[in-house]
């Protein structure tokens, strides 16, 4: 049996959890004898619904190994992270083949991989071919929704692309949008340079989540009727947030969330390749990048154009927190609960018989930042020490 001394991500209260197996078999009252600001909080463990890579490894990489997504997830665990969807980005299909053939390859021979990899998520090649809402994807290999090139992704993944990111304007999405559905997989608009109508299209036809809201848009828009508020405005449409720092302006941060909710906001990192990298500039068949001083990842040559985070999941919360106004209920909520209702999983929740996915952390100690002290998968102890604070 497992036991965690801390205070619990709601209301600061000391609890003591046993964890049994893969489950939460206890949780009560503690009653400390130090003092409660050196214990660390515990909440769910986070679910990413894209992450791209890291340490310069890129799922989308067509020579990409079953070795090499196993060295990738790891990582993740020293963030908080302990569910996460592995992000390919627009690419040949031979590229994505590969890479999703890669991550079945090592879900099959790794059960910690397999219970890390929630599902995968194909953000395009199906999205706007115009500079700005095409972002840092490869123009050469944007093209027209094609059900049954995804069919035989999906059936190269072994079932395992859960999300799908999509432009509502490109030829064949709204049929699309319905056949996916049909079959479980979520529908998500982004890079995308839709009208109103097209959004809505979307909507009834069943996508349920804006990709990075506020990013993946031309810079100049209609200051009525644009991509952004056309989204905003939908209430069938969750909206993922990119809290990195760089993405989004603290002010737009805040806005989003007041009008989408927290309840219907999804914090992701979106991170890169290249995430874990020291500055500098880094290149790979989808193109050259470079890792600024201040954290900022970019298009290289310029300092505007971004190319995907070189933060994680952690930092995202701590942003959210002190951009927003939200409580840290809310803003863990935004990057556990929330994401796993999306994907349909398993919900964590500090209470007897859930499952034992979890994080511990300090927070406010540091200028606002998480500090991840341990972080514990299906009962495990994957990072960190719970060490002993009564």
């Amino acid at each position: 049996m497992l036991t965690l001394y801390a205070r619990h991500y709601e209301n600061g209260e000391p609890i003591r959890i046993d964890i049994q197996g893969r489950l939460i078999r206890r949780i009560q009252p503690a009653w400390p004898r130090a003092d409660i600001r050196n214990w660390p909080y515990v909440s769910p463990a986070f679910v990413d619904l894209q992450i791209n890579g890291y340490g310069g490894t890129w799922f989308s990489d067509e020579s990409i190994t079953a070795e090499a997504v196993l060295e990738t997830l790891e990582p993740h665990y020293q963030f908080g992270v302990t569910r996460l969807c592995p992000t390919l980005i627009t690419n040949s299909f031979e590229g994505l083949a590969a890479g999703f053939a890669a991550i079945r390859s090592a879900c099959d021979r790794s059960e910690r991989a397999n219970q890390m990899v929630c599902g995968c998520h194909l953000e395009g090649p199906y999205i706007s071919a115009e500079d700005g809402p095409r972002g840092a994807h490869p123009r050469q290999h944007v093209r027209p929704a094609d059900w049954n090139e995804f069919r035989k992704l999906q059936e190269i993944s072994g079932d395992r692309i859960r999300l799908v990111t999509l432009a509502p304007e490109v030829e064949n999405a709204i049929d699309f949008i319905k056949r996916a559905v049909a079959t479980g997989v979520v529908v998500a608009v982004g890079h995308t340079a839709a009208s109103p109508d097209q959004i809505r299209a979307a909507a009834d036809a069943g996508a349920r989540l804006s990709t990075h809201l506020g990013n993946g848009a031309a810079s100049m828009i209609h200051r009525h009727r644009n991509v952004i508020f056309s989204q905003l405005a939908d209430d069938r449409l969750s909206a993922s947030l990119i809290v990195d720092g760089h993405h989004l302006p603290r002010d737009l941060v805040r806005m989003l969330i007041r009008v989408k909710s927290p309840q219907k906001s999804i914090l992701t990192c979106d991170a890169a390749g290249w995430a874990g990298c020291p500055p500098g500039v880094y290149e790979n068949t989808l193109g050259r990048s470079e890792i600024l001083p201040d954290g900022k990842l970019v298009v290289a040559g310029q300092t505007e154009l971004l190319a995907g985070s070189a933060q994680e999941t952690d930092t995202c919360v701590a942003n959210a927190v002190s951009f927003a106004g939200v409580t840290l209920k809310e803003a863990v909520d935004m990057a556990s609960k929330n994401p796993a209702k999306l994907l349909g999983l398993d919900i964590v929740r500090l209470r007897r018989g859930s499952l034992a996915d979890l994080t511990m952390f300090h927070f406010g100690h540091d200028g606002g930042k998480l500090e991840i002290v341990a972080t514990i998968a299906s009962g495990d102890l994957e990072y960190g020490s719970i060490g002993n604070l009564v």
